[in-house]
Order: structure tokens, then sequence, then C-alpha cells
């Protein structure tokens, strides 16, 4: 007899405290609203379009590295570059068989390391999907305002 009136209590409290905490119950009726300071029942709006800077591969200056360890801003459009399981576009010309020819940088050697840290002949899976971490550049301005500071090169070297 015990064990109903035991789970009937504790249903009984999980109730009232949810009709406490809730916040429609708020006192003050305040709207809920999301991160971004907006209605919640408004629409999405997703930013217009951009296009890319740059124009085709090797026509761009590289974009200089504004922090330590920063991967490298990709200077050229990549619209269209097919990234999948049977093929990567960006190794055309980044691969380490392929660079000097194209005039393109290297793939890093960080990029030919598996899971287990042994190092392989091709680029390991993890890092096979260039524009997960390089990104293309766009003319447009910040979402938000931040007053980052470049770090000099230098000092960036010597950390």
């Amino acid at each position: 007899m015990k064990m109903p009136l035991t789970i009937i209590l504790a249903v009984l409290l999980a109730a009232i405290s949810a009709a406490l905490f809730s916040p429609l119950t708020r006192a003050d009726n305040a709207r809920v609203q999301s991160l971004r300071i907006e209605d919640v029942a408004a629409p999405d709006q997703a930013p217009e379009d951009k296009p890319y800077v740059g124009k085709t591969p090797g026509e761009q200056e590289k974009i200089v590295r504004t922090y330590a360890q920063q991967p490298p801003l990709i200077p050229h459009k990549i619209d269209g570059y097919r990234i999948d399981f049977k093929k990567n576009r960006c190794l055309e010309c980044h691969d380490v068989t392929n660079y000097k020819e194209m005039d393109a940088p290297k793939i890093g050697k960080s990029h030919f390391t598996d899971f287990n840290g042994k190092v392989q002949k091709t680029v390991s899976r993890r890092r096979y999907v260039c524009s997960q971490c390089h990104v293309p550049q766009v003319d447009a301005p910040p979402l938000v305002e931040n007053t980052f500071q470049s770090v000099p090169a230098k000092a960036a070297k010597d950390k």
C-alpha cells in the first residue's frame, strides 16, 4: 500500500514543480525568445547569398593567417568542387604528387595521419573533406560585432 502512495506523491510533486517553473506561468508573462533575441514564432530568414571573392585557382594571392594554427583560407571559388567518397577536387592541385606542377600549396603533413597517429601514404579520411576547415571568403560585413585583432606573424611563430 505504501508503494502506490509514494508514486502518487512523487507524480503530484513533479506536476506542481513543472507548473511552477514553466516559462508560461512566469509572473512577467514574457514571450519565449531565441538566442538571437527574435520572436521564435517568426520564420527564419537566411542571410542573402554572397558571391565568393576569389576567381579561378591561381589568380589570387594567399590570404594571410590571422592566428597561429589557423587553417589556410581558400583564396579562390570552390563552387561545384566535388568532394565525396570517390573524388576530391582539391587534391587535383594540392596533393603531394601535383602541387609543384600546379603551383599550389602542398597539403600539410598532419593530413596524412590517421585516428591512431599512424602516417599513411594517402590523405586521412578525417582530413579528407577540405571545406570542413578551409573556407573561401566572401565580401560581407561581420554578422556580430567583435574586437578581434590579428596576432603579428612573428609573435605567432614564437609561441
